[in-house]
Formats: C-alpha cells, structure tokens, sequence
C-alpha cells in the first residue's frame, strides 16, 4: 500500500486512511478509521447511481480533506459534489454539498456503504485473524450504531449520525434520493462518532498556528520551504495528548501508538523548537519503565518500553504488546533525551525530577542489558511469533548478518548502541557533576572511556574502513557495511582520527546513493534495494550520520545529506519524506518507493527540523563539535 496515494487524516488517537478519493472500499484491508488499535470502520464509500470522477482533492489541513465530485454528460458537468471531512478525536464529520448544475431536474440516488469489523491493527496488517460473532447494529431512518463486545467484556461501537433523514437505512448502506431543479443545492451531512471503553481522548494542546509559529524559518527554495512546512504539520499531526503530556506517535498507518525508540529520537531532533513535547514524552515513558522481570511482555527492571498497545489482542495476551519492552536502545536513548533537553533549556529541574528512572535506566545497562557482563549491551531476540526477533532499530528478522549472509545467532551486541551507551554514560556523569556528586562523575566518565576504547579495538574493521554492524552470540564481528557506523559518529564514540576514515566510507559509492546512506552497502550478500533493512534508504538514520558528521568537522558532507534529504522529500507527491525508500542510485527520476512505507512518519519529519541546524555555507571546521543549538 503506498501512502502517497491515500487519503490520510489523523488527530490525537484517532486516524483515517482511505484511497485518493476520500473512500474506504471493500478491497481495501488495510485502510479504514482507527483509534487505539481497534479499526471502527472497514467500508466507509460514497456511490452514485450515475458515474462520478474526482476531480479535484485537496488536504488543507492534516486533519482536514476537500474533494469535487462531478456527474459529467457531454463537455459539461451535470452534477457538482463538493465534500469536506474533518477528523477529530472522536468524531468523523463528513459534508457534502450536492449541486445541479445541468438545465435540467436531477434525480440521483446516493449511497453511504458502511461496515464495522472492530479488527485489530494486527489483523489489518495480516499477522493474525479472530472471529467475532458479538457483533450488533441498530438502524434509523437518521442513524446506524454498530456495536462488538470483545473477548475481554468490553463494548466497542461507531455510531452514524445522519443529519439529513435517508431514504433508507440498512445494516450495510444509508440510501439518500435526491430530485435537484437547476441550480438548486442540498447537503448532506453524517457524523461519525467513536465509542471506546479505553482511556478517554485528552482535548488537544496545540492548533496548528500556534504550532507553526515555533519554527519561523525561510528558506530560499520553495521546494525545500513546502517540504519544511508540510513536517511542521506533520508533526503536530502526529502528536498524542496522555496526561504525562504530549508526545509524537511513530506513524502512520501502523504505529500511531507510543513508540519508545521513535518517540525519543523524534523529540530529541525537534529539539529546540519543541522542548515540551521532550519532557512529554520522558515523563510518559519514565511513568511505565519496567519494574520486574517478565519475559512474556520483555521487561526488565529499569528498563524503557518499545510500544503500547490497546488492540484486542493485545488486551488479550495474544500478542505481547499491551506494554512491550523488546527494544535494547530505548533506555539508552532515555537518558540521551534528558541529557539534550538539559543542555538545550537548562532546566535540570527536570533532570532531578527522573532521577530515580534514569538511575534505574543505569541500573539495567549494567546488569540486564549487558547479558554476559564483557562491557557490551545485547539482546536475546524472542522466538518466532513471541515478540521481536531482532530489537535494535534495524528490527527485521533478516538485518543482522554476516559476510557470507549468514544471519547472527545468540545474543547480539549491536554496534550503534554501544554509542548510545557511551553517549548515556557521559551524560549521567554531567548530571551528577551539576548534583555536586564527585565520585559518580567521575565514575561514569571512566566508565565512557573503557566502552570507547574496548568498542574500538573490537569492532573496527581496518580493511573496510568501518565498524561491524554487531557481534553475534559468540563474539564474532559481522564485517559488512552499513548505516548503523553514521549513529557512531552522532554518539560520539568514534575516535577523533578514525573520524575521517569512517566518514570516506559513508560517502563513498558503496554506501551513498545520491538520496541518502544505504542500510547495507550494496556489495554485500544479504544487499536488497527494496528491502526494508538491507540495502533501503532511511531518512532518520542518514541524519544521525549527518548529526555526527557536524560533530566532527565534516560540515560539506552533512550539507550535502541535507540537500539530499530535503530533495528527496521535494520529489514526492505530498512533499513528505517517506519511511524508507529503495537503495538504488539518484537518477533524474524520484527514487523508487518501498511498497509499504508509513507516511507521514515523526522521526522523518523531525529530521527536517534536526537538519535546519547545519550551516548553509560550511566550513571544514577542526575540532569535535556536537550538533546542537
């Protein structure tokens, strides 16, 4: 399903996908309206009894759809439909103004197709099917409510509040017919309201003006301005309300829930534009930081949660994602976080505040997370079908490998989160330092300069000019190139003379295509232009390079990842970067999309906004210098 072609509204929880037409069909399993992983709606379809085109679609607004409709008979349109939808929380407001434009009376008949399966996102994405019998629907001749009680007791239902009577109203379908003289107008209006026994939808913080106001850049090319704009909106579209505060959903279509690795990375690159939604996001995470060991669901004490789910099957513990903990990064990224909002605002209010969870985010990298205690985090993937297998970012099931394409085995050092422990353990030493506590400073501080020193001696790869990916269960590097070394240079944790070397590579024509850095460098075994990890473009993760390249000096190669990414973004119908996009080399055409890529994605848009910060016209400057405001 590729996004770019849909209708896509989204507010707080609650989201709509549909096709370019604003319509949810019956051949479509993956659209339909959603809230808290629960689909309300599968079929949600305008019809005619006389043939319509689109003629026009319009998105004001994220939340926000326009469309023309025509009935056309010869050169000139008969019938004029103009349609509005606006989504907000709870509610689906649908308004179409119908119009003759012919000389002649009109009498057409038009349908609203409806239906209601009340199907977890896990089922829309194909990984699991239930049956449900609870289903119910109550009709009017101004309403149809349809109801489902869950597995677990809870009632579920979406109401269709017609405010024109219809002809008609049945299980499946509201019939409207209509007799329109020449030029006479009649609309049509149906509200669409959600009814959940879950945590009740928090009003929204931010309107759209006001959120717009926070980032007041101009930019010279228009593309590039249109680009920036459309994240902006993005952005805010993507926002959840909880009451620990705001915090960005991960995307669209399948991730618009609470994402520990996403929702951290995106407020720290929206950083210093939004520092509320930082501290938003840290207090909600710092709220379900595990607390004991629990296999089923990954947690471990002091350890940050990957996603929260609320779908049936995971209220049901068919799935272990109620709250989820198979994420080895997120803890890392936790303190990381803080660290930046610190040092941004100045706030370290904030920092004693979570002192005793990133204390606790501590206390498991040096127990939980380092599983054979040699100085390294690692994961032990959950079997097939129990969780995740691979949990760094890189989360496919086939993105870990070795040289000859041998997938890793055992339990996995992941070479990027060696960085973010580095980058964690400086950190905490900063913030005792400010507590007056000398002894843990100091402490920390040698604890970053052992990881950094015992990380380079083992996983440098001198004849590839890079880092291994990982090493696997028995301590074996897995020598192939690829994107996870450009986090290393974010981090820090690279040596100021490899810096160069590893830069050299990134860029080079192994790894760069014009648009961005490959996941996998394209002569390896397992390389796949259209794939998800192995060998694809991701635009967050060619920033963290970018982000690490300004850190070291190499501000004209960052530059020109900027230009690339704004570019990239610039070449797309909607003006957004997407998830991911094939490996294949920059041509005058746009790059070849991944099938299944989420739009709009938060750390994509973010990345825009992390971006803005390196200098137009660079200089090679020659000393470390991290990229922040």
């Amino acid at each position: 399903m590729d996004l770019s072609k849909n209708t896509v509204l989204k507010e707080n929880y609650t989201f709509y996908v549909a096709d370019g037409n604003g319509h949810v069909t019956t051949e479509s399993s993956e659209r339909g309206l959603f809230n808290r992983d629960t689909r309300f709606l599968k079929r949600y379809e305008w019809t005619m009894d006389k043939p319509l085109q689109t003629l026009v679609t319009h998105y004001p607004l994220p939340d926000r759809f326009e469309a023309h409709y025509a009935y056309i008979d010869g050169p000139s349109q008969m019938v004029g439909i103009r349609r509005t939808l606006e989504l907000t929380p709870i509610f689906l407001h649908d308004v179409l103004l119908v119009e003759n434009t012919s000389l002649d009376v009109q009498e057409i008949k038009l349908e609203l197709h409806y239906g209601a399966d009340f199907g977890d996102l896990f089922e829309a994405r194909g990984w699991h099917k239930l049956q449900r019998s609870n289903l119910s629907v109550q009709t009017a001749t101004d309403s149809a409510r349809l109801g489902y009680i869950a597995e677990d007791g809870l009632e579920f239902a979406v109401t269709l509040k017609f405010l024109q009577p219809a002809t008609e109203v049945t299980a499946t379908r509201a019939i409207f017919d209509l007799k329109l003289k020449p030029s006479e107008r009649f609309t049509l209006g149906v509200e669409v309201e959600i009814h959940s026994p879950l945590e009740p939808n928090l009003p929204s913080l931010y309107t759209y003006l006001e959120w717009r106001e926070r980032v007041n850049v101009k930019l010279d090319n228009q593309h590039h301005q249109r680009v920036l704009d459309r994240a902006v909106e993005d952005l805010r579209a993507l926002l959840l309300f909880t009451k620990d505060g705001p915090m960005p959903a991960a995307g669209i279509p399948w991730y618009v829930t609470a994402f520990g690795r996403d929702s951290m990375l995106t407020s720290y690159m929206t950083l210093p534009y939004y520092p509320d939604i930082a501290k938003g996001t840290l207090r909600y995470l710092a709220a379900r930081q595990g607390t004991k060991h629990d296999d089923f669901h990954a947690e471990a004490p002091g350890k940050i949660l990957h996603e929260v789910r609320y779908g049936e099957l995971s209220r049901t513990n068919k799935v272990p994602f109620t709250t989820y903990y198979g994420t080895v990064d997120a803890t890392m990224l936790f303190i990381m976080l803080l660290h930046r909002l610190y040092k941004t605002t100045n706030d370290f209010e904030i920092v004693k505040e979570l002192q005793p969870n990133w204390e606790a985010a501590l206390g498991w990298m040096q127990n939980d997370g380092d599983l054979d205690k040699d100085g390294f985090i690692e994961f032990k993937g959950a079997e097939l079908g129990k969780g995740l297998g691979v949990q760094s970012w890189k989360d496919s099931n086939d993105s870990l490998s070795h040289a000859d394409g041998r997938l890793a085995e055992g339990s996995i050092a992941v070479s990027e989160v060696q960085g973010y422990a580095y980058a964690a353990y400086l950190a905490v030493s900063e913030f005792y330092s400010a507590s007056g506590n000398t002894e843990q400073t100091v402490l920390y501080q040698e604890k970053a300069e052992t990881l950094k020193k015992k990380f380079h001696e083992v996983f440098w790869i001198e004849k590839m000019q890079t880092y291994a990916i990982a090493l696997d269960g028995e301590k074996k590097r897995l020598e192939v190139h690829n994107s996870d070394a450009g986090h290393l240079l974010w981090t820090g944790i690279v040596p100021n003379d490899i810096a160069p070397k590893l830069v050299k590579t990134l860029m080079s024509e192994t790894m760069w295509t014009g648009w961005g850095i490959r996941t996998l460098g394209k002569n390896e075994v397992r390389y796949n232009p259209v794939s998800y990890h192995n060998g694809s473009v991701w635009p967050h993760d060619t920033t963290l390079a970018a982000a690490g390249m300004v850190r070291y000096g190499f501000l004209e190669e960052a530059k020109r990842i900027r230009e690339a990414t704004f570019d990239l973004a610039a070449s797309q119908g909607d003006s957004r970067l997407p998830e991911l996009v094939a490996g294949y080399d920059r041509t005058t055409s746009p790059p070849v999309p991944y099938p299944v890529a989420c739009r709009p994605q938060a750390w994509d848009a973010a990345a825009l906004l992390y971006l803005l910060q390196i200098p137009k016209h660079p200089k090679r400057k020659p000393t470390p210098k991290p990229l922040t405001t």
